[in-house]
Order: structure tokens, then C-alpha cells, then sequence
């Protein structure tokens, strides 16, 4: 495995990181699973408040236990669940982020977090407070860094202006590359990571049956499968050629995956140990498919 450092921090995390939102509920499984990933070479696992009403971070909470001092785990805040137990409302104020810090450390058996997130956020909210519900956990010592998960150009663009933000997770594959025209740049230029979701388009990128996906038509698809199929892939599949397209990027600190068997964890991981993809090749596939731009939230 190799890592990188995220952004202004003092952490190292692997290219390739454990996305926990698609956890199964069956603790041993995922347990191992976990343990599998660490064995081998993965030291970021990324959840949220928000994931299985707080059981998610439960079950990594119990999971890494014996090696919470060896790994970087990053949760997010920002979305309250309604007391009816129906859905969940946006509240990016600090009384919220400061109380919902203490039931999340409880969850994961931990002291501290070290890279907490902002789960989503609008121009029209109160930024600068948010801002200050982070500064001030970070200087009590619940957090080491945070940093916002946002698709939005106009909301990173004012975190980046505001804040000391280490990281934004974002939206970003083959099938996705909105985040070219302008975020990317910003980020790499105020040495902001980017933690990337959505590497493989929701499995279309690694054999699940093509369908719409944002405005490309499963017949687009179907057109874009056809080019990556020409490149020589030798041992390289359809996969593992996107992960290594994400992560060519110069902004990108590292792909966050979503494992739910011992062979998708496998087969990412060697998408880091294996060929990387040639200059003629990230020209080729640059060019497969024409990208799309954000349309709202500029």
C-alpha cells in the first residue's frame, strides 16, 4: 500500500481507504472484513453520525479497537435525525456539532477523531459558526483536523476562503468529473486534500448491470465500457483502471471504497501494486466520454 498526506495535516492515509457507509450488519463479517483491509496496508476508515443511525460507527468502533492507535478514522456531522425516527434534518450550528462530537466518540471507543467532516452544507449557512464549532473541538482535543464532504463549487469555495479545512471528500470517477472545472485546482492550490467517494459510480465502473447514471444514458454507458475494455489491460480490470485514473489527479489523497466482500477489497488494493496507467492511456481515457459541469451550486 502506499499513502499520501492530507493536506495541511500531520497524517498519512492510504491511496486507497475503507468508504464503511455499505457495512453489513453482521458484526463478525464486518469485523473481518475490517481486520483484512488494516492486514493490509489500509489505515482510513471513513463513516458517519448518519450511517445505520449511528450503528455503522459502532461496528468499526468495536472492529479496530485493538489497533485504534495505528489507523485514521474520519465520521461526519450535520444531519439530525428527527425524533419520530423518520428521516433527518440539516443542522450545521455548533451547539449541534459540539453535542453530537461526545455521542460519536462514545460510539467509536475513542478519544478523539481525527479527521471530522461537515456531512454536506449550503451557501446559506451559518459558515462562520460552523467553522467555530470545529476550531473549538480541535482545540479541546476531540478532533485532530476536519474538513466538509461537498459536491458544491460555491460552499468549498468559502470553506477554503474561511477555514483551515485539511480535506473535502468528493464525487469524483471516470463518470464523474464535475469536479475538474474548478474545484480540484482550488483544493491542489491551498494544499487541500481531496478524499474521493464515487470512484466506481456506483459499481458501474466494476460489472453491475449498466443503467442511467446523472445525465448519461445506460446506452452511454454501454459506449464508454466498449473504449476501457480496448485499453490493454494485461491484469488490470475495468476497476482497477478507474481507481488508478481517480488518483493520478495530483489533488487526490485517496479513493474511499466501499467493500462488502474479501474480493472487492483485493482487487482495489492491487489496483495500487499493479501497472499504473501510462501517460497515453490518461490521455485515452480522458476522452472516452464527454464530461459533464455542475449546473447548480456554481
Amino acid at each position: 500500500m502506499k499513502y499520501r498526506k492530507l493536506g495541511n495535516s500531520d497524517i498519512e492515509i492510504s491511496e486507497v481507504s475503507f468508504g464503511c457507509m455499505s457495512l453489513e450488519e453482521d458484526f463478525e463479517k464486518t469485523k473481518e472484513l475490517i481486520h483484512l483491509a488494516f492486514d493490509k496496508g489500509i489505515n482510513y476508515f471513513d463513516t458517519a453520525d448518519l450511517y445505520q443511525n449511528g450503528n455503522n460507527e459502532k461496528m468499526l468502533g468495536e472492529a479496530i479497537k485493538s489497533f485504534r492507535d495505528k489507523i485514521v478514522i474520519g465520521t461526519k456531522v450535520g444531519n439530525q435525525p428527527r425524533e419520530n425516527g423518520e428521516g433527518w434534518d440539516w443542522n450545521p450550528s455548533k451547539k449541534y456539532i459540539v453535542n453530537s462530537v461526545e455521542k460519536s466518540l462514545t460510539r467509536l471507543k475513542t478519544d478523539y477523531i481525527d479527521l471530522y467532516q461537515l456531512h454536506g452544507g449550503t451557501i446559506d449557512d451559518p459558515i462562520d459558526e460552523t467553522i467555530d464549532a470545529f476550531e473549538t473541538l480541535k482545540a479541546a482535543g476531540k478532533i485532530r483536523y476536519y474538513g466538509i464532504s461537498s459536491i458544491r463549487p460555491n460552499v468549498i469555495r468559502e470553506y477554503v476562503k474561511r477555514s483551515k479545512i485539511s480535506s473535502v471528500m468528493m464525487q469524483y470517477s471516470l463518470l464523474d468529473r464535475r469536479p475538474e472545472e474548478s474545484c480540484l485546482q482550488l483544493l491542489q492550490e491551498n494544499k487541500i486534500s481531496v478524499v474521493t467517494r464515487g470512484t466506481l459510480a456506483k459499481g458501474l465502473l466494476a460489472g453491475k448491470q449498466l443503467k442511467n447514471y446523472l445525465s448519461y444514458t445506460s446506452s452511454d454507458l454501454e459506449i464508454v465500457i466498449e473504449k476501457l475494455r480496448k485499453i490493454p489491460k494485461e491484469d488490470r480490470t475495468i476497476g482497477q483502471i478507474a481507481i488508478q485514473f481517480v488518483l493520478n489527479h495530483k489533488s487526490i489523497t485517496s479513493s474511499v471504497v466501499g467493500f462488502r466482500t474479501k474480493d472487492q477489497l483485493q482487487e482495489c488494493i492491487k489496483a495500487i501494486e499493479i501497472e499504473q496507467l501510462s501517460d497515453e492511456e490518461l490521455n485515452y481515457l480522458q476522452n472516452i466520454i464527454e464530461p459533464l459541469f455542475y449546473k447548480n451550486h456554481r
